[in-house]
């Protein structure tokens, strides 16, 4: 099974180890796996899919950033 395209572009899952991931983004590797159990995202034989980190993690910046209504 291939991965979905657009426009002739291939997506593909790009895992990284939690201290690459935290390279990448310039984050702490604790900061990474930390938030990876706040948000639900698996690491899976020690890597963590990037795409799914990313959009997690914006997700979660926008919930905080809405206000709370009590």
């Amino acid at each position: 099974m291939q991965p979905k395209t657009t426009g002739g572009e291939h997506r593909v899952a790009i895992h990284l180890t939690p201290t690459e991931l935290a390279e990448e983004l310039n984050m702490k590797r604790r900061e990474v796996i930390s938030k990876c159990m706040e948000m639900g995202v698996p690491i899976f034989n020690g890597r963590i899919d990037k795409t799914l980190f990313v959009t997690s993690l914006r997700q979660l910046a926008g919930q905080a950033k809405q206000p709370q209504t009590t």
